[in-house]
């Protein structure tokens, strides 16, 4: 039986895989930083010397895209020197690693969706700091696969869904920007993705990547609008300009994904957006919210 190595295992993905993971022959090693720091040679070198790991999957990520901007040490340890050891110690062991990136690493200013081999242009620390961590990858794994994908939410930890709903339920009115433009992604559908990956795997010869998200196109403001419709909560969303929340950071405007190259390579069938928010809604009770 193929042992998998989790990293980031309390995250949203990670918590995904845990939820799914009975359905698939492998055995799991889930780990957080309560048991594994990734950022720590010695503790990488004990986990991979003492269990023969097959493949790891880094869900591990700082996400705080604002914070990033004055922590820059700390964002960048942990999504470019992590993936870098990750890489290095996959190499060495013979694990196949899955790491998972971002649409942070495009400016925002294409108008047709993005493929793997557009240029990239961060924009924002967070964005450059996990760009970073795919050139680690590149330069220290003989093969691996890097999927970057976008505006990531789950029934699990805090996320823009569960945020509309309780202001939704607080307030009764949202506002909504309608200028970022982009895809969801239910992080239920990238786990199945990931684990259908993996015994395809022999196919990859180098570092390869792929974009994911689920299929469709919205604005953060269609998103919060079908959340607030699907959930029946009395609310009215009004679309506004990014002027109207400044923030330490830039966003792309436009970061919707390609999924051609995933889709053909592994024969993947990706949902709809709508049918996958709708899934997701259904895995989180009222009672459940502000948590």
């Amino acid at each position: 039986m193929k042992n998998i190595l989790v990293t980031g295992c309390n995250g949203q993905l990670g918590n995904e895989i845990q939820r799914i993971h009975p359905e698939y022959p492998y055995h799991f090693i889930f780990t957080d930083i309560h048991n594994l720091d990734i950022t720590n040679r010695e503790q990488l070198e004990n986990i991979f010397r003492d269990n023969s790991i097959d493949f790891i999957i880094n869900c591990a990520a700082y996400t705080n895209v604002n914070k990033a901007e004055s922590d820059i040490e700390n964002c960048n340890l942990l999504n470019k020197t992590a993936p870098g050891l990750l890489a290095e110690f996959a190499t060495k062991y013979k694990s196949f690693l899955i790491h998972v990136s971002t649409d942070y690493v495009f400016d925002g200013t294409n108008h047709k969706p993005y493929t793997e081999s557009d240029a990239t242009q961060p924009i924002s620390v967070y964005g450059k700091s996990k760009l970073d961590g795919e050139i680690e990858i590149i330069y220290n794994a003989k093969r691996a696969v890097i999927i970057r994908t976008s505006w990531l939410y789950s029934s699990f930890g805090n996320n823009f869904v569960k945020t509309m709903l309780n202001v939704g339920l607080e307030k009764g009115e949202l506002k909504v920007v309608y200028d970022q433009v982009g895809t969801p992604t239910y992080a239920g559908d990238l786990a199945k993705a990931i684990l259908n990956i993996i015994p395809q795997t022999d196919k990859i010869k180098q570092v390869e990547i792929f974009n994911f998200s689920n299929e469709g196109v919205c604005s953060w403001y269609d998103f919060a609008k079908e959340i607030i419709d699907i959930s029946q909560i009395k609310c009215s969303v009004f679309p506004v300009t990014s002027q109207a929340f400044p923030t330490p950071v830039k966003r792309p405007h436009y970061s919707v994904l390609s999924k051609e190259k995933i889709k053909q390579f592994f024969n993947l069938e990706i949902p709809y957006w709508k049918d996958s928010l709708k899934e997701c809604l259904k895995k989180i009770p009222r009672n459940n919210l502000k948590k």
